[in-house]
């Protein structure tokens, strides 16, 4: 029997690792969220849970308790809000990390699986996006995004694991956007606000998509980015690994998707400019850096997925995109105390 303990099983990626570990007959799966879920309904059923905030000043002490006796931890906790308080983030984000790094040494744990994401690779410009970067390519960031400073303060936080605890196998996945339907509500609250209806998407068909011709990023979808997570944990798999499905997302594609008429490019500048003003007046709750990713954000190669772990997106990423659209057309959500929550 393997032993996984999930540490924010409760967010975006947190619900499909669920499911896919528990897929998994041999497989017992511990959850860890700041707020425990409804432990009667799926995913969550398949899974004994603890409640534990990461950032708190106890948590290693709490985290090396459940951990022990694990044969792998997976770390997805992350705060993507409030995104006016940036302490408050860094204590999940960073602090958090650190503690979980800290009490998988304390505990043993062969392995500690970590979700980085593709945000945490130096930023390109339009000419860089047409050529793919492996997991070589730096993980320094991007500098006026806030998610992207902590990915890469985590980044350079494993490698310090690493070096210190070369018995552990450290394992770092980097994956674009992930999508899913089920958390529709939920990523509509924490990206767009509650100013923006669930059915927008339906009232959007006869527009053309204004955006930035430098709007160029990859997305997965959260089940096969599960399947991934898995796969490392199989194979004790170590060191990064790039995960994202086809094809490129461009506005063009996005605006397909959306059923729209078309894409029109509209100035980065002017674009940048209405999402600061509307956050800075708490009309909607994304911040510009935001904007920066999707716009400077690297064409990652996933070779390395595919030749390691054996790993292939059974979704492509305008199917995941098409399946977000659909849910925020149905209304679609999860149960109480679910995802991003924890």
């Amino acid at each position: 029997m393997t032993r996984v303990v999930v540490v924010g099983a409760t967010g975006n990626v947190g619900t499909a690792v669920l499911r896919r570990l528990t897929a998994e007959p041999d497989v017992q799966v511990v959850g860890v969220a700041r707020r425990l879920p409804d432990a009667h309904s799926a995913p969550y059923d398949g899974a004994l849970w603890h409640a534990v905030d990461v950032g708190a000043p106890d948590a290693v002490d709490q985290l090396a308790t459940v951990f022990r006796g694990a044969d792998a931890v997976v770390h997805l906790a992350w705060a993507l809000q409030p995104t006016h308080d940036i302490p408050v983030q860094y204590r999940t984000n960073v602090v958090g990390t650190a503690n979980v790094l800290e009490a998988v040494a304390r505990a043993d744990v062969p392995q500690v699986v970590v979700a980085s994401s593709v945000g945490a690779y130096r930023g390109v410009d339009v000419e860089g996006k047409r050529h793919r970067v492996d997991e070589s390519f730096p993980t320094d960031g991007i500098p006026t995004a806030t998610y992207a400073i902590h990915k890469a303060e985590n980044e350079r936080a494993l490698d310090a694991f690493a070096a210190a605890h070369p018995a552990v196998v450290v394992t770092r996945l980097r994956p674009g956007l992930v999508f899913q339907k089920a958390v529709a509500a939920e990523l509509r609250g924490l990206f767009l606000g509650p100013f923006v209806p669930m059915g927008i998407v339906r009232w959007i068909r006869w527009a053309v998509l204004p955006l930035p011709y430098a709007f160029v990023f990859q997305a997965v979808h959260a089940d096969d980015l599960a399947d991934a997570f898995w796969r490392t944990i199989d194979r004790r798999a170590t060191g990064a690994f790039n995960i994202a499905a086809a094809p490129v997302l461009t506005p063009p594609r996005i605006a397909r998707v959306l059923g729209m008429r078309g894409a029109v490019r509209i100035p980065y500048r002017l674009l940048r400019g209405i999402v600061t003003l509307t956050w800075r007046l708490r009309l909607q709750p994304t911040d510009a850096g935001w904007l920066d990713i999707a716009a400077s954000v690297p064409v990652m190669s996933t070779a390395r997925a595919q030749t390691e772990l054996g790993w292939e997106a059974r979704h492509s990423a305008t199917d995941a995109l098409g399946e977000l659209v659909a849910g925020f057309a149905d209304g679609a959500h999860v149960p109480a105390s679910g995802p991003l929550r924890g």
